[in-house]
Protein backbone atom coordinates (compact mmCIF):
# COMPACT_ATOMS: atom_id res chain seq x y z
CA UNK A 1 0.00 0.00 0.00
CA UNK A 2 1.45 3.57 -0.92
CA UNK A 3 1.03 6.09 1.43
CA UNK A 4 0.32 9.96 0.90
CA UNK A 5 0.43 11.81 4.12
CA UNK A 6 -0.39 15.03 5.30
CA UNK A 7 1.18 16.33 8.06
CA UNK A 8 1.16 18.71 10.45
CA UNK A 9 3.36 20.24 13.56
CA UNK A 10 6.40 19.08 12.07
CA UNK A 11 8.24 22.70 13.26
CA UNK A 12 7.47 20.72 17.04
CA UNK A 13 8.70 17.79 18.55
CA UNK A 14 6.33 15.51 17.84
CA UNK A 15 5.54 16.20 14.32
CA UNK A 16 9.21 16.59 13.30
CA UNK A 17 10.00 13.05 14.68
CA UNK A 18 6.47 11.51 12.45
CA UNK A 19 7.94 13.42 9.39
CA UNK A 20 11.19 12.06 9.60
CA UNK A 21 10.31 8.61 9.71
CA UNK A 22 7.48 9.19 7.21
CA UNK A 23 10.41 10.51 4.74
CA UNK A 24 12.38 7.52 5.46
CA UNK A 25 9.76 5.04 5.22
CA UNK A 26 9.10 2.92 1.59
CA UNK A 27 5.79 2.83 1.58
CA UNK A 28 5.60 6.51 2.17
CA UNK A 29 5.52 7.73 -1.48
CA UNK A 30 4.66 11.50 -0.61
CA UNK A 31 4.56 14.09 2.03
CA UNK A 32 2.50 17.61 2.14
CA UNK A 33 3.54 19.22 4.98
CA UNK A 34 1.77 22.92 6.38
CA UNK A 35 2.98 25.10 8.34
CA UNK A 36 2.90 28.87 9.59
CA UNK A 37 6.99 28.70 9.11
CA UNK A 38 8.95 26.45 7.48
CA UNK A 39 10.31 23.15 8.50
CA UNK A 40 13.34 23.65 6.76
CA UNK A 41 13.80 20.23 5.58
CA UNK A 42 14.31 19.28 2.28
CA UNK A 43 13.87 15.40 0.30
CA UNK A 44 11.91 14.64 -3.04
CA UNK A 45 9.02 13.10 -1.27
CA UNK A 46 8.56 16.33 0.46
CA UNK A 47 6.11 19.31 -0.50
CA UNK A 48 5.48 22.40 2.20
CA UNK A 49 2.88 25.03 1.97
CA UNK A 50 3.06 28.00 3.86
CA UNK A 51 -0.11 29.17 5.76
CA UNK A 52 -0.59 31.76 8.28
CA UNK A 53 -4.26 30.91 9.04
CA UNK A 54 -4.55 27.81 11.07
CA UNK A 55 -8.65 28.30 11.24
CA UNK A 56 -9.30 28.50 7.92
CA UNK A 57 -7.76 26.50 5.78
CA UNK A 58 -10.49 27.10 2.46
CA UNK A 59 -7.66 29.32 0.48
CA UNK A 60 -5.39 25.49 0.23
CA UNK A 61 -8.65 23.39 -0.04
CA UNK A 62 -7.50 22.79 -4.14
CA UNK A 63 -4.38 20.99 -2.55
CA UNK A 64 -5.39 18.90 0.13
CA UNK A 65 -7.25 16.67 -2.07
CA UNK A 66 -5.55 12.99 -3.05
CA UNK A 67 -3.96 11.91 0.07
CA UNK A 68 -4.91 8.69 2.47
CA UNK A 69 -3.24 9.82 5.50
CA UNK A 70 -3.48 12.73 7.91
CA UNK A 71 -0.97 13.12 10.82
CA UNK A 72 -1.97 15.50 12.77
CA UNK A 73 0.87 16.10 15.94
CA UNK A 74 0.12 20.48 16.40
CA UNK A 75 -0.05 21.07 19.71
CA UNK A 76 0.59 23.92 23.04
CA UNK A 77 1.16 23.12 25.98
CA UNK A 78 -2.00 24.02 28.72
CA UNK A 79 0.45 26.13 31.00
CA UNK A 80 -0.22 29.15 31.38
CA UNK A 81 -3.02 30.24 29.09
CA UNK A 82 -6.75 30.25 29.48
CA UNK A 83 -9.10 27.33 28.47
CA UNK A 84 -10.51 29.58 25.52
CA UNK A 85 -7.21 30.46 23.85
CA UNK A 86 -5.93 26.47 24.71
CA UNK A 87 -9.16 25.05 23.21
CA UNK A 88 -8.86 27.39 19.97
CA UNK A 89 -5.63 26.53 18.83
CA UNK A 90 -6.19 22.27 20.04
CA UNK A 91 -9.62 21.45 19.05
CA UNK A 92 -10.96 24.16 16.58
CA UNK A 93 -7.88 24.75 14.80
CA UNK A 94 -7.29 20.76 14.55
CA UNK A 95 -11.10 20.16 13.27
CA UNK A 96 -10.65 23.57 11.32
CA UNK A 97 -8.50 21.21 8.84
CA UNK A 98 -9.80 17.55 9.73
CA UNK A 99 -13.04 18.81 8.20
CA UNK A 100 -12.70 19.52 5.07
CA UNK A 101 -9.97 16.68 4.70
CA UNK A 102 -12.65 14.27 5.42
CA UNK A 103 -15.19 15.78 3.02
CA UNK A 104 -11.86 15.81 0.80
CA UNK A 105 -10.88 12.43 0.99
CA UNK A 106 -13.36 10.04 3.00
CA UNK A 107 -11.18 7.02 2.33
CA UNK A 108 -8.13 8.79 4.66
CA UNK A 109 -6.67 7.32 7.95
CA UNK A 110 -6.63 10.18 10.51
CA UNK A 111 -4.08 10.28 13.11
CA UNK A 112 -4.15 12.78 15.87
CA UNK A 113 -1.64 13.32 18.73
CA UNK A 114 -3.88 13.82 21.89
CA UNK A 115 -2.09 12.37 24.69
CA UNK A 116 -1.76 10.34 28.36
CA UNK A 117 -5.05 10.42 29.85
CA UNK A 118 -7.08 12.38 27.98
CA UNK A 119 -10.94 12.51 29.48
CA UNK A 120 -13.06 11.24 27.14
CA UNK A 121 -15.92 12.29 29.11
CA UNK A 122 -15.39 15.70 28.62
CA UNK A 123 -15.32 16.25 32.01
CA UNK A 124 -12.52 15.68 33.80
CA UNK A 125 -10.56 18.31 36.76
CA UNK A 126 -7.75 19.25 33.99
CA UNK A 127 -8.71 21.59 31.86
CA UNK A 128 -6.60 19.86 29.08
CA UNK A 129 -7.39 16.83 29.46
CA UNK A 130 -11.43 17.84 28.53
CA UNK A 131 -10.23 19.63 25.43
CA UNK A 132 -8.30 17.02 24.12
CA UNK A 133 -11.08 14.82 24.85
CA UNK A 134 -13.58 16.73 23.03
CA UNK A 135 -11.18 17.01 20.48
CA UNK A 136 -11.06 13.29 19.77
CA UNK A 137 -14.95 12.75 20.34
CA UNK A 138 -15.39 15.22 17.55
CA UNK A 139 -12.35 13.47 15.06
CA UNK A 140 -14.48 10.28 15.87
CA UNK A 141 -17.43 11.81 14.11
CA UNK A 142 -15.84 12.68 10.63
CA UNK A 143 -17.28 10.60 7.75
CA UNK A 144 -13.73 8.94 7.55
CA UNK A 145 -12.27 5.42 6.81
CA UNK A 146 -11.01 5.24 10.17
CA UNK A 147 -9.31 7.76 12.33
CA UNK A 148 -6.90 7.30 16.01
CA UNK A 149 -6.70 8.97 19.16
CA UNK A 150 -2.77 8.25 19.57
CA UNK A 151 -2.38 8.79 23.43
CA UNK A 152 1.41 8.65 24.04
CA UNK A 153 3.28 9.75 27.72
CA UNK A 154 6.96 9.75 28.13
CA UNK A 155 8.62 10.49 24.66
CA UNK A 156 12.25 9.40 24.19
CA UNK A 157 13.82 11.79 21.26
CA UNK A 158 14.95 10.38 18.11
CA UNK A 159 18.55 11.81 18.16
CA UNK A 160 19.60 14.32 15.61
CA UNK A 161 16.39 15.99 15.52
CA UNK A 162 16.28 20.08 16.09
CA UNK A 163 12.86 20.56 17.88
CA UNK A 164 13.11 17.91 21.09
CA UNK A 165 12.30 19.53 24.27
CA UNK A 166 15.01 20.87 26.41
CA UNK A 167 13.08 18.48 29.20
CA UNK A 168 13.38 15.50 27.13
CA UNK A 169 16.95 16.02 26.25
CA UNK A 170 17.98 16.06 29.85
CA UNK A 171 15.74 12.87 30.63
CA UNK A 172 17.05 10.80 27.63
CA UNK A 173 20.26 9.19 29.37
CA UNK A 174 17.96 7.67 31.91
CA UNK A 175 14.93 7.08 29.43
CA UNK A 176 15.68 3.40 28.81
CA UNK A 177 15.41 2.84 33.31
CA UNK A 178 12.23 4.45 33.05
CA UNK A 179 10.70 2.35 30.31
CA UNK A 180 11.51 -0.85 31.97
CA UNK A 181 10.03 0.62 35.37
CA UNK A 182 7.00 2.46 33.44
CA UNK A 183 5.94 0.46 30.53
CA UNK A 184 2.28 1.93 29.79
CA UNK A 185 3.88 5.54 30.14
CA UNK A 186 6.88 5.41 27.75
CA UNK A 187 7.34 5.19 24.36
CA UNK A 188 9.77 7.10 21.30
CA UNK A 189 9.31 9.21 18.61
CA UNK A 190 10.28 6.68 16.43
CA UNK A 191 7.83 4.33 17.78
CA UNK A 192 5.27 7.08 17.42
CA UNK A 193 5.20 7.36 13.64
CA UNK A 194 5.84 3.86 12.96
CA UNK A 195 2.62 2.78 15.07
CA UNK A 196 0.88 5.75 12.67
CA UNK A 197 2.03 3.93 9.17
CA UNK A 198 1.31 1.20 10.69
CA UNK A 199 -2.32 1.52 11.30
CA UNK A 200 -2.77 3.65 7.77
CA UNK A 201 -2.06 0.11 6.28
CA UNK A 202 -3.35 -2.67 8.40
CA UNK A 203 -5.48 -0.48 11.32
CA UNK A 204 -5.87 -1.40 15.15
CA UNK A 205 -7.92 -2.52 16.99
CA UNK A 206 -8.54 0.02 19.61
CA UNK A 207 -9.28 3.64 18.28
CA UNK A 208 -7.87 5.48 21.03
CA UNK A 209 -4.38 4.43 21.07
CA UNK A 210 -2.44 3.94 24.48
CA UNK A 211 1.34 4.07 24.86
CA UNK A 212 1.78 -0.03 24.82
CA UNK A 213 -0.79 -0.10 21.68
CA UNK A 214 1.96 2.40 20.54
CA UNK A 215 4.90 0.47 21.05
CA UNK A 216 3.03 -3.08 19.77
CA UNK A 217 1.78 -1.24 16.30
CA UNK A 218 5.67 -0.17 16.00
CA UNK A 219 6.99 -3.27 16.96
CA UNK A 220 4.66 -5.00 14.20
CA UNK A 221 5.87 -2.44 11.37
CA UNK A 222 9.28 -2.62 12.72
CA UNK A 223 9.09 -6.52 12.03
CA UNK A 224 7.60 -6.09 8.72
CA UNK A 225 10.14 -4.12 7.34
CA UNK A 226 12.69 -6.77 8.75
CA UNK A 227 11.23 -9.11 6.78
CA UNK A 228 11.19 -6.95 3.64
CA UNK A 229 14.96 -6.39 4.07
CA UNK A 230 15.54 -10.04 4.11
CA UNK A 231 13.45 -10.97 1.14
CA UNK A 232 15.30 -7.57 -0.64
CA UNK A 233 18.68 -9.53 0.44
Amino acid sequence: MSIKAIITGSTGMVGEGVLHESLKHPDIESVLVINRSSCGVEHPKLTEIIHSDFSDFSTIESKLSGYNAAFLCMGITSLGISEEKYSAITHDMTLALATPLAKLNPEMTLCYVSGLGTDSTESGRNMWVRVKGRTENDLLKLPLKQSYMFRPGYIQPTPGLKNTYTAYKVLNYISPVLRKLFPKYVSSLEEIGLAMIQVVKEGAENRHVEVLDIVALANTQLNKGKSRDKMDN
